[in-house]
């Protein structure tokens, strides 16, 4: 089975950037019309993933997200949809393009010069051209990712 791929309504932006996080296809716009939303959904084959339930009612592909909290709008997605499975830092957080390893230097030029004298490893999105290390804010994604990843294989303690 396919890992289904989202789009989110405008006020699931975090919620959006932390599934891109974890690797899952999750398309985001700051401005949409629940029309354009519906459009993309049909024509891409995407779930719309929203809190509106009029959107949901109009829509054949559409998730109500329930959960208030962002960490269980994330596992509640993951689990709605039996993602077990995370393929983290593989997206671009802003645009959702798949990222790819780059040589050093090839970007040398844009990046700090602290992070060029720490770092050897890159990645680069190939759409918005945004680099990717494994900085001071991997620790704490590291962890986010981990939680996340754990408490998916976990069962949710109901039976």
């Amino acid at each position: 089975m396919d890992t289904p791929k989202f789009v989110a309504d405008v006020h699931l932006a975090r919620l959006a950037k932390g599934l891109r996080l974890l690797g899952i296809d999750t398309l985001y716009f700051s401005y949409i019309e629940d029309r354009d939303l519906k459009i993309i959904a049909q024509k891409q084959r995407r779930v719309i993933l929203t809190k509106d339930r009029r959107l949901c009612q109009e829509s054949r592909r559409c998730y109500l997200v329930k959960e208030m909290e962002y960490f269980d709008q994330i596992l509640e997605v993951m689990r709605s949809f039996s993602i077990l499975r995370c393929n983290p830092l593989s997206r671009c957080l802003m645009d959702n393009t798949p990222i790819r390893p780059v040589a050093k230097w090839m970007i040398e030029d844009s990046l700090p010069l602290k992070v060029k004298r720490a770092y050897k490893e890159f990645w680069i999105c190939p759409e918005c051209q945004r680099i990717y290390w494994h900085g001071t804010h991997w620790e704490r994604m590291r962890e986010f990712i981990r939680e996340v990843c754990d408490e998916i294989r976990e069962p949710s303690g109901e039976e």
